[in-house]
């Protein structure tokens, strides 16, 4: 059992749950980054969150999976590619740690796809851009089609 004394839910704005995003481009930064074991035990993955610096969507969270050590080379072999681009983007060629790649702005490509455990709708970061790629401001798909429809 944990004491809560001391807590008055009436004192703190409650949590709503998030509906992805959009997919588009935003600008956005690296704000951590953990190296945590696979679902399998038998390698492990860099857990990097990003955060979208400005627009309607300012301060959201998305996550980014690089399977760096990995039994399947393949697997990895996309991972450091992902890496790679991610590097580039911030302008950070050789890091010497994940930390030399945060909050180092840059643009991500956010799509939308349907998980296919839950069935529910997530987004994806599926590129990575150096921040001048930009006009600005966040662009996202100029589409009629709602954002859980997309691919």
């Amino acid at each position: 059992m944990v004491s809560l004394q001391g807590f008055d839910a009436n004192q703190v704005e409650p949590t709503t749950a998030f509906d992805p995003i959009p997919a588009g481009k935003y600008l956005a930064a690296i704000t951590d980054s953990k190296m945590k074991p696979t679902k399998a035990g038998t390698g492990q993955y860099l857990e990097l969150t990003l955060q979208i610096l400005e627009g309607e969507f300012k301060g959201r969270q998305l996550w980014v999976r690089l399977n760096l050590d990995n039994p399947n080379a393949q697997t990895v072999k996309i991972a450091r590619g992902e890496l790679s681009a991610i590097c580039r983007a911030v302008g950070v060629m050789s890091p010497g740690d994940s930390t030399d790649l945060h909050n180092l702005p840059m643009i991500i490509t956010v799509r939308c796809k349907k998980r296919p455990d839950t069935g529910e709708i997530s987004n994806e970061v599926r590129g990575y851009a150096k921040r001048e790629a930009a006009s600005g401001k966040p662009q996202q798909a100029q589409t009629d089609t709602p954002p859980w429809m997309r691919n």
